[in-house]
Parts: structure tokens; sequence; C-alpha cells
């Protein structure tokens, strides 16, 4: 192991972020469409050297607690990284099958997604055709608030309209309600990528292949611009793992989400799984 110390700093040059970025474009995709221009801004970053050799990154999106946390490079980088560096009080970490051991090492584990990152290419794609095709329509920013409530979702989750403006997102109307969406997590155009997410069809009105529509229709948009689009499901939700297969997307990797709380003698857990279990 090197003597030489390793000194953990803040950085926003975002050509040095890439260049540590490292690994498969199809598991790397949500930290590559981080270094867009409106979201870059969103992120902060933190590099750990050895000398003046860089060795580590960490990428935290900004937001409320728990945000996505993203870590590449050496073991020992990583672990000065969180104890120098990015320090959150929560976050959601994607993981190997088992885990990390340097996150374990300042961080416990609340919960565990087990999931997949499915993916396709231009090439790959089988467009939906069915009747539901015909009812998808663009969703614009006024549309943020029937979103939310589609989703349900609560106040740290709450999708904004400027979401829906930088996104892609693709809804079906039943009687002048929206009852079915699908749209992006990021979209990444610096980087050709992006991470659709979102994808949610009222109970009341399943089974019309309103998911496959939506869906198939978001994918399309996104690859005019994108080389690769991407998705994660969970491993055990085999519906929407159709969904998406029928679609051309494929299984690229398996992984774990985690929600991880720092460690210390503040005990919030069952707070946290209230909030936002999932």
């Amino acid at each position: 192991m090197s003597t030489t110390p390793i000194e953990v700093s803040a950085t926003r040059d975002r050509e040095l972020v890439r260049s540590l970025i490292t690994g498969d474009r199809w598991i790397t995709a949500h930290a590559l469409a981080d270094l867009d221009d409106g979201e870059f801004p969103r992120t902060r970053c933190f590099v750990a050297r050895r000398g003046a050799t860089p060795i580590a990154l960490g990428m935290e999106y900004s937001g409320w607690a728990p945000q996505p946390l993203h870590l590449y490079g050496e073991p020992e980088g990583i672990a000065t990284i969180l104890q120098h560096g990015i320090r959150p009080r929560a976050a959601w970490v994607p993981t190997p099958i088992g885990g990390n051991p340097v996150l374990d090492l300042t961080y416990e584990t609340e919960k565990i997604n087990p999931m997949l990152r499915m993916g396709l290419t231009r090439a790959e794609f089988v467009p939906y055709t069915g009747p539901a095709a015909a009812l998808v329509v663009p969703l614009i920013p006024s549309d943020a608030q029937a979103l939310n409530h589609l989703y349900q979702l609560g106040f740290a989750a709450w999708l904004p309209p400027l979401a829906v403006a930088e996104g892609v997102y693709r809804g079906i109307h039943r009687n002048g309600k929206l009852v079915a969406a699908a749209g992006t997590h990021v979209v990444g155009r610096r980087e050709r990528i992006a991470v659709v997410g979102n994808v949610l069809t009222a109970s009341s009105a399943r089974g019309n292949g309103y998911a496959h529509a939506n869906t198939s229709a978001v994918t399309d948009a996104l690859l005019g611009f994108c080389d690769e689009v991407v998705l994660n499901v969970q491993r055990d939700n085999a519906v929407a793992i159709a969904v998406y297969t029928s679609l051309g997307y494929s299984v690229k990797a398996e992984f774990e989400e985690r929600l991880v709380i720092r460690r210390s003698g503040i005990s919030v857990p069952r707070m946290l799984r209230r909030l936002f279990g999932r």
C-alpha cells in the first residue's frame, strides 16, 4: 500500500469527473447523464488524490435526502471521500450484489432493493404498435400536478414542472384524467444516454397496454438523440420486465439499490422507512 497521503477536495472540473466515471456505460448511465449542462450544477463532486493522481470520485445529486450517491475508483480513495468529502446523512447507493465493504465502514444499510439494469439501442428497439399507441400524448410542465397525483408522491419526492420540461414525459388520459404515464429520471444529451423512469398506470386502467405504449413513446423520443437508453426495474417485477422485454430492452446487469444511513448515535431508520420505503 502506498504511503503517500490521500487528499480529498470538491471539484467542478467536468472533464476530470468524466475521466473518473469508469466502467460499462450501461452501468454508469445515471452518472454520465448527470454531466449534462442542466444536471451538473445540481451535483456535488469530490475527488480523492494520491499525490497529484486522482484515484476516486464521489457524486451526490443535490436535494432532499436521500439522493443518489455514485462512487468510483480505488477503495481507499472512496473511503476517504466518505470520511472527509461527501457525508450525506442518508443516500440511495447502487452497489454490486452483496454490497460494498467500503461503504459499510461509514454507513448502515436500511433497505435493499434487488434490481435489474435493462437497456437498448435504436437497433434493438421494438416499438409498440397496439391500439393504446394512438392514445399517447406528450406531457408538458403544466401536467406536473396531474403526474404527482398519479404517482401519489410524497413531499420529498415531489416532481416539479422543471423535471417535466427538462425530461421526456408521455401519458394517456381517460375522461380528461391522466391515468398512465412514463418519463425520465435523467437525460444526458452530452453523453447521448438517458434513464427512463416513473412508469405507472393507475390500477383502474391496467390491462390496456398503457405501460407498453407510454414506455415505447418515451424510448422512441429518447433514441432520437441518445445512443443508449436504460431503466431500472425490481428483479421480482415480472410484469414490468415483460413489458420492457417486449420493447427490446434486455438485462445488462444485476445490482442492489441500497438505502444507507450514516453511522451515528442518532437512529432514524423507522422514519426513513415510512418516508422512502419502496
